[in-house]
């Protein structure tokens, strides 16, 4: 893809750039000199997006692509999810959806350069920051350090991810060009020989191309993120001006990149969708392009989906914030593949970069029709969960960590004496939402996000069964809290008395089998099921003629789990801003398609296809620091 540039012709001689023209295995294709990026001897902007490949089903990943190409991007970055390919110590995956290696090599395929983000923390709003919960989870081991349990599983993983990568690097004939030191350090810690000891990992382990630290543009995260000789670059959403200046300050050969320019946001739940305008993106855009060497990578170019339940999490200091299950970020291109106008406004500035006229994007997928889908009410609630997963018994609850457990949900019983007349029922260390059931009845909800310290419970002096499903809501990505245990990690009192001896029942509903799901699903009810409020599990079938890309609401139903054919899509909550859940055309097949839904308070009599997605009112949004 060919470029207009302002670049001056013939740059001179400062840093790695002298032998950036050169042919060699140990030559990096990026390079810099006088405050502009230089690739294979040639001046270079660098016009590059986030696409996700763990976001994104791989039977998409091309399409996907080629409407980066159409948007005017050279260049296309990603981050690695340690635990998207390791969520069990030991247990690696590169196969199918995380075969990384042909993901980059269609990027290839399509001309685009890549730019990767190994982390290992990535943030990236996806659980826990991209570590592994059985790593965070081991007592005593701090994550971003350099303590030495934690680098030795960094080396680990390293030893199975970069070997893989090495083939695929520009001076090897492959498309990769830069990987990024960690990920935003500067806003997380401030041991600059832990980021020495990551930039030495990949270096020492083969990665000859070039490497650069992203940060927020302050005093603080520049100081605390970067590293002398490698490359610094910005993450923000304005002021573009300004973070050049305090970049030239410190580094005055280095050209300006802004690693991440948030031309759009995220979303939690109960909170607002955010959204951005298209002229006031691509403005910001002029204004990154006009500093000296300024390039560009959107984040994100293309969202996508928080399939299953990686959706991380944030904690504002004193509530947790769950990331909803859509991650389309209102990025240009949205996260059915739909071109927005974001994406008419963005390409219009690209394109007056390049020499030749665009390449059209391809045609966006079909939609089914709008249509109802009646239910089959199921097993109810508990009934069905008693049973559905391996229990131990301990005298404490036991966390999420110490069942081994990453995700999902856990059942914890007990058979305590409650007094006579009212007893608060409360729960130490609960991360994240409690259902409490005395005898079978619901008798309220313990929720970090909204919900009561505790819970009056009435008694006869009497044993009962006390039981608490915990929903784990997705593990925290960013800050301090990052690693934060799940479940019940203190305990669980009647007034003042503890309760002790527990049967906890592990149930990690995003790693069941679709066998195993439909087992549990149609389980039968006994006669204490009526007893959840209708809680439980509902079946509906989805005939499709040719498959098509699908929007699934949930009228009626409050809380809970969707797969569609055994995939888990994601969470549903009522309390928005998400209201449609994208159904992707690969995912279905011609006949009968089964759309499963794990109810977690109160089930709807019928589900939704709809024509458009609805990811709530929108409210125009801007980070800053």
């Amino acid at each position: 893809m060919s470029l207009t540039t302002t670049l001056p012709a013939s740059l001179g001689g400062a840093g790695n750039a002298d032998a950036a023209g050169n042919a060699g295995a140990s030559v990096p294709a990026l390079t810099w000199s006088g405050g502009h990026f230089i690739r294979l001897g040639e001046p270079h902007r660098i016009l590059s997006g986030s696409l996700h490949y763990f976001r994104v089903l791989p039977e998409l990943w091309e399409d996907r692509l080629a409407r980066l190409v159409a948007l005017g991007l050279n260049t296309v970055d990603t981050y690695i999810a340690w635990n998207f390919h390791e969520a069990r110590r030991g247990e690696v995956d590169f196969e199918g959806w995380r075969d990384l290696e042909r993901f980059i090599g269609l990027a290839g395929a399509a001309g685009l350069d890549v730019i990767l983000r190994p982390g290992p923390y990535i943030c990236a709003e996806w659980d826990n920051g991209g570590l592994p919960a059985w790593l965070t989870g081991t007592p005593g081991l701090k994550p971003r350090s350099r303590e030495a349990g934690y680098l030795a599983a960094v080396s680990e993983w390293f030893d199975e991810l970069i070997p893989r990568l090495l083939p695929l690097q520009r001076s090897q004939g492959g498309p990769v060009v830069a990987f990024q030191v960690e990920n935003e350090f500067g806003s997380f810690g401030d041991d600059i020989g832990y980021l020495e000891w990551m930039r030495r990992s990949l270096v020492e382990r083969g990665v000859v191309e070039l490497l650069y630290t992203a940060d927020g543009p302050t005093e603080l995260m520049l100081d605390g993120g970067t590293l002398p000789g490698v490359l610094t670059s910005a993450t923000l959403g304005s002021g573009a001006a300004d973070a050049a200046k305090l970049l030239r300050t410190r580094r005055t050969d280095e050209p300006f990149l802004v690693a991440e320019f948030w031309n759009g946001w995220f979303d939690h739940w109960g909170e607002s969708h955010h959204v951005r305008s298209p002229d006031g993106v691509a403005q910001t855009v002029r204004d990154i392009l006009a500093e000296p060497g300024g390039s560009v990578s959107f984040y994100m170019a293309h969202g996508g989906t928080n399939f299953g339940l990686f959706a991380g999490a944030n904690h504002d200091g004193t509530r947790l914030q769950p990331t909803v299950t859509s991650y389309d970020s209102h990025a240009p291109i949205a996260e059915n593949g739909a071109l927005t106008p974001k994406f008419d406004a963005v390409r219009s500035v690209l394109g007056a970069l390049h020499t030749e006229t665009l390449p059209a994007a391809p045609p966006v997928a079909a939609v089914l029709p709008a249509r109802v889908l009646p239910v089959v009410h199921g097993a109810a609630l508990l009934p069905s969960l008693r049973g559905a997963g391996a229990s131990v018994d301990a005298f404490h609850p036991q966390s999420f960590e110490e069942l081994g457990q990453p995700n999902g949900l856990v059942l914890y019983r007990a058979h305590p004496i409650l007094p006579h007349g009212e007893s608060i029922l409360s729960v130490r260390g609960l991360h994240d939402r409690a259902q409490v059931f005395v005898d079978n009845v619901l008798v309220g909800i313990l929720d970090t996000v909204s919900g009561p310290a505790g819970l009056v419970v009435r008694g006869e002096g009497n044993a009962v069964q006390l039981e608490l499903l915990v929903e784990n809501q997705g593990r925290i990505n960013y800050g301090p809290l990052l690693g934060q245990g799940k479940g019940i990690l203190g305990g669980v009192q009647i007034d003042r008395r503890l309760v002790q001896g527990w049967t906890m029942v592990s149930l990690p509903v995003d790693e069941w089998s679709a066998g195993h799901l439909a087992e549990v699903a149609l389980a039968t009810t006994d006669v204490d099921g009526a007893a959840v409020g209708g809680a439980g599990w509902s079946t509906a079938t989805l005939e499709v003629a040719e498959p098509a890309d699908a929007f699934l609401a949930l009228p009626g139903y409050a809380k809970g789990f969707v797969w569609v054919n055994g995939f888990l899509l994601g969470r549903h909550w009522e309390i928005g801003p998400q209201v449609t859940l994208y159904l992707p055309a690969p995912l279905l097949s011609v006949g009968a398609n089964q759309i499963t839904v794990l109810e977690l308070e109160r089930r709807g009599d019928h589900l939704e296809l709809r024509d458009r997605p609805e990811l709530g009112p929108p409210v125009e949004f801007i980070e800053t620091f």
